[in-house]
């Protein structure tokens, strides 16, 4: 027929365009910094990354997940097979039936698709994804027709040049929408993005179950330091904003946004995108940051963040709980960008706003945020009768204090953690004066040489002593012991097992060391530290040890990963910008919400932040404090 070699035209066309754009996009990213990547290997675990590794998070939407997977896996097929059919001619009807199938799921999940968009969620983004299902079922539909005569189901040349015509029209329209929209710009980017970003990510130790949340290390020495411009960045972090499908779950459980911060994690993610493709958010159709209106922002790869794309109040209201990296069904990691952009502001331009200058000061002069004299970290032990490494040399168990040792209320969990070290022999000893902050405030806060400066000189006094474990009540503490200090090249933590109380507690009532009686209270609930669960996927132990009291526990509507901050971490409170509620008073409109007449917490962060809500509200206690209310009376005799 006349029009026979419209379709398959069209479709060369469109593919060819298509790969224009992919070139253009991929150029973009490659104006970022050098990253070493393992290309291979990235392309060779993408497949299973995308079809796998990720299923944990999409799978807690359901409905989206087998959506995804009718309508996604249906366009994968079905576009490798319109290649065979269509552009190439192949004739072989298994393969034309074969695509058939693909259309038909692609248009079932289409169904689904339009189904959610009918009456979406706020956190979902509108305007050009308003009209995807409409693009899904037009592509699936089209090409079904298409494909019957292949099938041998309609004769060839069915319809006439008519419906040639007509078909070249819709297959124009929808997948022009399909691949220009991956790879120019459009709903559909985040698949092709996305594919990328799974297979060169910065963290691929988080595939296969794994875990990494420690921050990277800046390099220090350069003419600058930290991201001020879109350029700055790795180039595989640019290739991850582009892989954000603005599905809002990052939205939904951030604790700024919720307290009327300007801050919105999917917000920040898209104006990265703006930054380094260079134009205006005023196509931007999700939620704004609170209080900030859509449509003023400007960014250019080599323009400075702060000077019209974002606010530097939008990276401070973070408190890095990771709540929007947990729930991200790409794996974007915000934190890392909002840290990295903090440590320019806090580096090169000193401005870490109201009490941060002070406490950076106060951690450079005494090793404490808050200015206390270094020699007065021993004042709450003085009737504790505890070793010192610097007399014993040697302990099973090293007991790291943070900078609980200051405060008074935080002292008292820490005399509850000895007292239960007592009752189970442990031969447990402490740093004393010798024990300088973690440095995870100056890190969050992008004090990044503070930090570093701290992680050294503790790993030096650490490489003087030899002890089995190390143990501390502090979570932040504990992730930087952990995870961050194996930075630096020392061996001091070598073979030692770094615990959180509430683990290492849970150990020796598992061994029958510790003897305690059954609680007598009334209801209780748990609230997951974001440094200990989300960081460092602790959320058992805890549990298990109220379950050994007899406690069982009322969870909180937000509890485990998707547990909501207390507003204390990444230096929150220090920066202190303002919003419409408190963060610490919604969590604890959680506590209440259970009926508990207590709060048990595993940080004393935590503690402060939820102790800081305005009576009447229910009891918080460290779990070291509950146990030790139940130590057995011959015991505590």
């Amino acid at each position: 027929m006349i029009l026979d070699w419209l379709p398959p035209t069209l479709i060369g066309v469109l593919l060819v365009l298509a790969g224009i754009g992919a070139i253009r996009r991929m150029n973009l990213w490659r104006a970022g910094q050098a990253e070493k990547v393992d290309f291979l290997a990235g392309l060779f675990a993408m497949p299973k990354r995308y079809l796998h590794d990720l299923h944990h998070v999409v799978e807690r939407d359901k409905y989206m997940s087998r959506t995804h997977v009718a309508t996604g896996g249906g366009f994968v097929l079905a576009m490798v097979l319109v290649v065979f059919v269509h552009l190439f001619g192949v004739k072989n009807e298994i393969l034309a039936w074969a695509l058939l199938a693909a259309l038909v799921l692609m248009f079932c999940g289409a169904l689904f698709v339009y189904k959610r968009r009918m009456n979406p969620p706020s956190r979902l983004s509108k305007g050009p994804w308003m009209r995807l299902p409409k693009s899904l079922l037009t592509f699936s539909i089209t090409f079904f027709v298409l494909t019957l005569p292949a099938a041998g189901i309609l004769p060839e040349g069915t319809g006439g040049w008519i419906l040639t015509l007509v078909l070249s029209v819709l297959i124009l329209m929808s997948l022009s929408e399909m691949l220009f929209g991956m790879t120019w710009g459009g709903p559909m980017k985040h698949a092709f993005a996305g594919a990328l970003h799974l297979a060169f990510h910065r963290r691929p130790e988080r595939f296969g179950g794994g875990r990494s949340t420690g921050l990277k290390p800046a390099a220090l020495g350069e003419a600058s330091h930290g991201v001020a411009k879109p350029t700055d960045f790795k180039w595989n972090q640019l290739l991850g904003f582009d892989a954000c499908v603005q599905c809002g779950r990052c939205e939904a459980v951030c604790p700024a946004f919720a307290a009327g911060q300007p801050l919105n994690p999917k917000k920040l993610i898209q104006d990265m995108v703006v930054g380094f493709a260079g134009g205006t958010d005023k196509k931007y159709a999700g939620s704004a940051y609170p209080g900030v209106e859509v449509g003023n922002a400007k960014g250019a790869p080599d323009q400075i963040i702060t000077n019209g794309l974002i606010s530097s109040d939008t990276l401070w209201s973070c408190t890095t709980c990771r709540a929007c990296v947990e729930e991200c069904p790409m794996m974007i990691e915000h934190v890392d960008a909002i840290v990295d952009m903090r440590r320019f502001l806090t580096l090169e331009k000193g401005e870490t706003p109201n009490k941060g200058a002070q406490v950076l000061e106060n951690i450079i002069a005494t090793d404490n945020p808050n200015g206390y004299s270094p020699a007065s970290r021993t004042h709450w032990a003085a009737d504790q009768n505890l070793n010192l490494m610097k007399d014993v040399k040697q302990a099973d168990v090293l007991f790291w204090v943070s900078d609980g040792a200051f405060d008074m209320r935080s002292q008292r969990i820490l005399r509850a953690f000895v007292k239960l070290m007592k009752a189970a022999n442990i031969d447990v000893a402490i740093l004393g004066d010798e024990e300088l902050d973690s440095g995870d405030v100056a890190r969050r806060l992008g004090d990044d040489a503070a930090f570093q400066s701290l992680a050294k000189r503790n790993l030096a006094t650490l490489s003087k002593y030899s002890f089995k474990t190390i143990v501390t009540t502090d979570p932040h503490a504990f992730h930087c012991l952990k995870n961050e200090y194996g930075d630096f090249g020392s061996d001091a933590l070598k073979g030692v097992e770094v615990l959180h109380h509430t683990t290492f507690l849970n150990r020796l009532v598992k061994e029958e060391r510790l003897q305690l009686d059954t609680f007598k209270g009334g209801k209780v609930t748990y609230h997951d530290p974001c440094y200990l669960g989300r960081y460092n996927g602790e959320y058992e132990a805890p549990r298990e040890l109220l379950a050994s009291l007899g406690i069982d526990v009322a969870e909180m509507e937000r509890s485990g990963y998707r547990s909501r901050c207390c507003g204390g971490g990444g230096g929150a409170p220090i920066t202190d910008i303002p919003g419409e509620r408190r963060i610490a008073d919604m969590r604890m409109e959680d506590v209440v919400s259970t009926g508990a007449e207590m709060v048990a917490v595993g940080c004393q962060q935590c503690t402060a932040m939820l102790e800081g809500v305005v009576e009447p509200r229910p009891v918080v206690k460290d779990i070291a404090e509950i146990l030790v209310s139940q130590l057995a009376e011959e015991v505590n005799s």
